[in-house]
């Protein structure tokens, strides 16, 4: 088992949130160094208590993002281990529902603050797995919304951008209510 690695969080106004991240080559995507910076993501990710991280929130304007294995809970049928953690290269979302869902979201990157946002209940995606496979799914539900507000990272666009409304909030230590 080695150390884990935790990776410093890209905070605003740090204009690489708003770069448009690369895709990787099959290659890159194989390459040692890579994929230990995807473990250093999942690391880094709990470290900080969230559900999912864009290679951009660590610097890099890559298109990776990991998810968290809560995430994949409630999903049928994926093409992939749900009882691991999930490391996407190059995700795309191909299709949308036409219905759609509004939850509260935080992020890493955008510390204080929450916000109501729309998102699509179910989305079809196509991503590269660690191991190189070519993959596509349907994903759910609050999956569904951690890859549209991690997919959006790799676009530049944040959670703030479509929330209805924001407000200060402290994740580490929220107030009481």
């Amino acid at each position: 088992m080695s150390m884990k690695q935790i990776l410093p969080i890209v905070t605003l106004p740090d204009i690489r949130l708003r770069e448009l991240s690369t895709p990787l080559t099959a290659e890159h995507i194989l390459e040692s160094s890579m994929q230990k910076f995807a473990d250093a993501m999942i690391d880094t990710m709990y470290d900080d208590d969230g559900i999912g991280l864009a290679a951009p929130q660590v610097g890099r304007n890559i298109r990776l993002i990991v998810v968290g294995k809560d995430a994949l809970a409630e999903q049928t049928a994926l093409p992939f281990d749900t009882k691991s953690d999930a490391i996407f290269f190059n995700p795309e979302i191909t299709e949308y529902s036409w219905k759609s869902g509004i939850e509260e979201e935080g992020c890493l990157s955008v510390p204080g603050l929450a916000g109501f946002v729309e998102r699509h209940i179910k989305i079809s995606v196509t991503a590269t797995l660690r191991d190189g496979t070519k993959v596509k799914f349907a994903a759910n539900d609050y999956f569904a919304r951690v890859l549209q507000h991690e997919i959006d990272h790799l676009n530049g666009i944040l959670f703030i951008d479509r929330a209805k409304e924001t407000w200060k909030h402290d994740r580490k230590h929220p107030k009481a209510v």
